[in-house]
């Protein structure tokens, strides 16, 4: 584990949703995480990943039983909940709506309450955090894709959430900036989870990876292990080796494994 102070844990049991009646996507998923913990969720598309992750807040609903710590996540904790989990969508545009960045970070602190000094300080704050320092009066559809990303995540940092749950965090994004925003997630003071179909930056930046297959958690393990299982990697179309060897029968050597 990373060993991060502050964090809740979650707990899922027995979730069972589809968009569809009798068509289900999430088949009685079940799985815990704990309080500080990098949790990474790996699958292809479609395998259910983001439905999981709007179950934590309480934006789905299905079947089973989901809790944020001690807390039961239902119409009567919506509100509760979601002030400790943050949802940092695949895409910035989905959180970024005001005129400026700093309108937007400022969004969440004013509508829990918080004077404008301290909505402020807290925007100045987690925007020297994500490297958007100076950024308040930047209008956020004028950024690059990794600026607005970075932005997105201030907009949930700013609600000092307990669980911060990222949809695809690295889609899109050129090396560098997938470097740049594993060390963010690293140095993040509360529980992560991230969902993604891109392994090789989960791998390197998870404590512990799920791989979810047809609508159930397929296996659970460290980095290493889930590496190691070719079969489990292939049929989730994940394996990096076997693109690696497809180039090969093709004459292209890409290098060592």
């Amino acid at each position: 584990m990373s060993g991060t102070s502050r964090g809740a844990a979650v707990g899922i049991e027995d979730l069972v949703f589809g968009y569809e009646k009798d068509r289900p996507i999430l088949r009685g998923l079940s799985l815990e995480i704990e309080a500080g913990e990098r949790f990474g969720i790996l699958g292809p598309s479609g395998a259910g990943k983001s439905t999981l992750l709007l179950h934590l807040n309480g934006l789905l609903r299905g079947e089973g039983r989901v809790r944020i710590g001690d807390e039961p996540v239902g119409p009567a904790t919506l509100a509760s909940v979601r002030r400790r989990v943050g949802l940092v969508f695949e895409d910035p545009d989905d959180q970024l709506f005001t005129p400026t960045i700093g309108e937007d970070v400022a969004f969440g602190p004013l509508n829990l309450g918080l004077g404008r000094e301290e909505a402020g300080r807290r925007v100045r704050d987690v925007l020297e955090r994500v490297g958007l320092a100076g950024f308040e009066r930047r209008n956020p559809h004028r950024l690059s894709l990794g600026e607005r990303k970075r932005a997105a995540l201030a907009t949930v940092l700013s609600m000092a959430p307990e669980v911060v749950a990222f949809d695809e965090p690295f889609s899109n994004l050129h090396p560098a900036l997938v470097e740049r925003l594993m060390g963010l997630i690293a140095g993040l003071d509360a529980t992560v989870i991230l969902v993604s179909q891109q392994i090789l930056p989960a791998l390197a930046v998870c404590d512990r990876i799920a791989v979810l297959l047809d609508g159930r958690i397929a296996r659970t393990g460290t980095p290493a292990e889930i590496a190691a299982d070719r079969a489990l990697l292939s049929a989730a179309g994940l394996d990096i080796r076997s693109t690696l060897e497809a180039a090969r029968r093709r004459g292209v050597d890409l290098g060592p494994e």
